[in-house]
């Protein structure tokens, strides 16, 4: 049988670390699912491990795309999918690791199959997104799929502001002629794997320091030359994202960069909370004190797989 140890948690919480820890002692190797840490040019915003994280163990998706690419969430659980296929055959335990739930649970457990839609429905829903902003697509998913705006307002009220998504539901809803939730659920994916899946936290505050610290160790590691170098592509769908949004508002002269620098803090710090109300609805998650003791973890894993499991092909 093999086995996916998956770590989940808040960015900066040091899933980076523990992955590598565990990497090394059961000599496998890592699939990483930051969808942010996917492109080359993004490489201090998104905190892409160093060159000795990247030595220690080895690594698989980590700047392998250029933000000049079309990359969707289904093209990586497609290829995930394929490498842990060809991983599994040396070693029957592998390491997944990440921030982005999107990405963990579509190697985990796939999607469901959605209608193909129509080009000139999306330019219709771009046009009128672009003339009437995020209210016209609220409005549409309240009309056309009323329980599943029900549904997001209470469980999920931040994909309500979220215009990828929303401009998703509606288009599926118009495309199809049916509401976006009779295609929910419906995936019966079978997965080659049984996943172990571990999470970190830590109290509010401390968590919230962290990210405060990896903040200023960006900028001086030269994020806003980073992000200067970017600004021909800032409309680019992978730079719509925490640390190059605000550096882009800070070029085009709306903000100092004392402000932009701020507003990364907080705006990371709210992206870490959405984090852990997305993680902590994952079944079978065993979640640790980010400082806990990596032997403890390690024992805890041994116990699920089983000792006379462990195969190093």
């Amino acid at each position: 049988m093999n086995y996916l140890i998956t770590i989940i948690g808040p960015t900066a919480i040091g899933k980076t670390s523990l992955s590598i820890a565990l990497a090394q002692h059961f000599g496998c190797e890592i699939i990483s699912c930051d969808s942010r840490q996917f492109f080359k040019e993004m490489k201090i915003g998104t905190a892409v491990p160093s060159d000795d994280e990247l030595a220690a163990a080895p690594h698989h998706f980590i700047q392998n795309k250029s933000i000049l690419e079309h990359y969707s969430v289904g093209d990586f659980e497609k290829e995930a999918l394929e490498k842990l296929d060809e991983l599994f055959e040396k070693n029957n335990i592998q390491i997944m690791v990440g921030g982005s739930g999107l990405y963990v649970d579509a190697v985990l457990k796939g999607f469901d199959e959605f209608p193909d839609i129509d080009k000139d429905i999306r330019t219709e829903i771009n046009s009128k997104f672009d003339a009437l902003g995020i209210t016209f697509l609220q409005e549409k998913l309240q009309e056309l799929d009323p329980d599943y705006y029900k549904k997001l307002e209470r469980e999920n009220p931040q994909t309500l502001q979220n215009p990828q998504r929303m401009k998703r539901f509606v288009e599926v809803c118009i495309g199809s002629g049916l509401p976006y939730s009779d295609f929910i659920g419906k995936s019966n994916s079978k997965r080659n794997f049984t996943p172990i899946i571990i999470g970190l936290e830590s109290d509010r505050e401390i968590m919230y320091d962290r990210i405060n610290q990896r903040v200023d160790l960006m900028f001086e590691a030269g994020l806003v030359e980073e992000v200067k170098q970017l600004l021909p592509h800032k409309d680019r769908n992978a730079l719509q994202t925490v640390g190059y949004r605000e550096l882009f508002d800070y070029f085009e002269g709306k903000s100092t960069l004392e402000f932009a620098a701020a507003q990364i803090k907080q705006n990371t710090r709210r992206f870490a909370k959405r984090q852990m109300t997305w993680f902590k609805r994952t079944e079978n998650a065993v979640w640790f004190d980010f400082e806990t003791d990596r032997n403890k973890i390690i024992e805890i894993i041994k116990s699920k797989i089983g000792k006379s499991q462990f195969v190093n092909r």
